[in-house]
């Protein structure tokens, strides 16, 4: 090498050799990069079939294509226990399983079927093939199984059968309560009675809803009706206890009822469903004669002892109101209440005008429905126009219809020193002050009191006296409609009870439809051969229960005032 010149070797081998590395580090890098793309595409379609799996077995398989149709476990709500005023347990949830599949899962639909149907031969194996063979995510198959059905499915080893947690509303006296209590759906919601009211409450508590009904009271009532309506061939019936100081319902039944246990079995007995008591509106007959005459002694017009003529039939235009017994002399306002005379409650509110009669109704709440905590609750017919023949009419009980919830309710006040409370299916505080309404003075509630005491102590509704029980009443018989005439024998009957008269506690208000005259009953079927017997049985029997006391009642016509108790002796066949 020349001094100060750069040598340049000739052989090109070693750049050449650069070359080649550089191409080799180019090649690997865009293998790793290919590589890299080929992982990250295989990963991403991973994820991709698995949220589709997600997506197919655990959100759209519950329900199909149809959202309403999802069943999540933990969207379930249970209902919380419904008890009487003694803790005593009137319904309850029992925790279940129901059966469900996923019909895109199921290798084999024909032999699924054929052995869950094995296993639950109440099942239709057609149906449930059909619904195995759907394509659906998600397909009821039973409700409510049994631990070992369950057990007995599980064993099968079925792919794509599914169990879920469920809950089944159980009502262990079965009818005793079910026009009370209402019933649920296959779904846990309420559709009747309470369980309809307070649907939500029960569904966001853990503590049971404590009701004002008595089981004891209950099952002597509904014992007593049962009895009354094939003694006496009767179409149906109904009857109530209730608590006049603080409006609790202590017994609600109607008849004929159903098991709300098996409601969806039920079939063409819709009728069952039909609770009397609250939903339907009647013309209560002779009842109306308790507000007829309270408002005749409150308005002051006159005394009790005011007599009337009633030996003659009184023509309202070409209707003529007569009695069923005719007296043949003048009647004192008490006679004509204790005699049920048509005719002089006619001529009472003839004394008292219609503006009177109606303002005194709309007090007693007729002109709307009652505000019991139950979704059955009908609504009263009364006419528009208060007319001269209403204000005759209503004064004995037609043309006005109410339920018999109201009727017991109204005559609650009555007796209750003239104080209406509002009718209840809660059960309230021993300790809590109802204020009430006051319907009239407390000087007529005593009066009332001494005549509906007169009534069944040696009146027509004698066949109710239990002794010992200070028992007053009233009879009430109508006639039914038959389109637009009434049908004469064809009658709705029925007896309100209170006892005891001297401190009024409880109202118990028997009801009969339609009941037929026997050889015991000598021919008749009026209200006091039939819902007055088997309202003093049922008081009877439940007096104790409530823990009434006895008392000596062999004094009680001497203390009452003498103009009270100075009625005619009935005749045979007038009760």
């Amino acid at each position: 090498m020349s001094q100060g010149k750069l040598y340049v070797p000739q052989d090109h081998s070693g750049l050449s050799h650069w070359h080649d590395a550089r191409s080799l580090h180019r090649t690997l890098d865009m293998a790793r990069t290919r590589l890299l793309v080929v992982c990250c595409s295989f990963i991403l379609a991973f994820l991709i079939i698995a949220g589709r799996l997600v997506d197919v077995s655990l959100l759209r398989g519950r329900g199909g294509e149809n959202l309403a149709h999802t069943h999540p476990l933990q969207a379930r709500q249970f209902r919380a226990d419904i008890v009487d005023r003694n803790g005593e347990l009137l319904a309850t949830s029992l925790k279940t399983s129901s059966l469900y599949a996923n019909a895109r899962v199921v290798l084999d639909a024909k032999e699924a079927a054929l052995k869950l149907t094995q296993v639950l031969p109440e099942l239709n194996s057609n149906d449930v093939l059909q619904r195995l063979q759907s394509g659906k995510g998600f397909v009821w198959l039973a409700r409510h199984l049994t631990p070992q059905k369950e057990a007995e499915i599980i064993r099968l080893g079925l792919p794509g059968i599914y169990f879920q947690q469920d809950e089944r509303r159980v009502y262990p006296h079965g009818e005793l309560f079910a026009h009370a209590l209402g019933y649920t759906n296959i779904d846990n919601q309420g559709l009747g009675g309470v369980e309809r009211k307070f649907n939500e409450l029960l569904l966001s508590q853990d503590t049971p809803l404590m009701l004002s009904l008595d089981i004891r009271v209950q099952h002597v009532l509904r014992d007593e009706l049962l009895a009354g309506i094939e003694k006496y061939s009767a179409q149906g019936g109904a009857g109530l206890v209730m608590d006049v100081r603080t409006g609790e319902i202590i017994a609600m039944v109607s008849l004929p009822d159903f098991d709300p246990n098996q409601v969806g079995k039920m079939g063409s007995q819709k009728e069952a469903l039909f609770n009397r008591i609250t939903l339907g509106s009647y013309e209560m007959g002779s009842s109306f004669k308790i507000f007829n005459t309270a408002l005749y002694i409150e308005s002051g017009i006159s005394s009790i002892a005011t007599k009337f003529d009633v030996s003659a039939p009184l023509r309202v235009g070409r209707f003529r109101i007569k009695d069923f017994h005719p007296a043949h002399y003048p009647l004192t306002v008490a006679e004509i209440f204790t005699e049920s005379s048509n005719i002089g409650a006619a001529k009472m509110a003839l004394q008292m005008g219609p503006s009177l009669q109606r303002a005194f109704f709309e007090k007693l709440g007729f002109f709307k429905p009652s505000p019991l905590e139950i979704s059955e609750i009908g609504a009263p017919l009364y006419p528009k126009q208060w007319s001269e023949p209403t204000l005759i009419t209503a004064s004995y009980g037609y043309g006005v219809a109410i339920s018999p919830l109201q009727l017991a309710t109204a005559i609650g006040g009555i007796v209750n020193t003239g104080i209406m409370q509002i009718p209840t299916l809660l059960k309230t505080d021993p300790g809590q002050k109802k204020k009430g309404t006051r319907v009239i003075s407390e000087k007529t509630s005593e009066i009332m009191r001494k005549l509906l005491y007169v009534i069944v102590a040696q009146g027509r509704g004698k066949k109710a006296r239990v002794c010992g029980y200070e028992v007053g009443g009233k009879t009430g018989t109508a006639n039914t409609l038959n389109g637009r005439s009434y049908k004469e024998g064809s009658n709705l009957t029925s007896f309100a009870g209170i006892f005891p008269m001297s401190h009024p506690r409880y109202v118990v208000l028997t009801m009969v439809d339609r009941p037929q005259a026997i050889k015991e009953t000598y021919g008749f079927n009026a209200a006091g051969w039939n819902a007055a017997p088997i309202a003093g049985k049922v008081i009877e029997r439940i007096a104790p229960l409530l823990q009434v006391t006895p008392v000596n009642e062999e004094k009680k016509l001497s203390d009452t005032n003498p103009m009270l108790i100075h009625v005619s002796a009935p005749q045979k066949g007038e009760y």
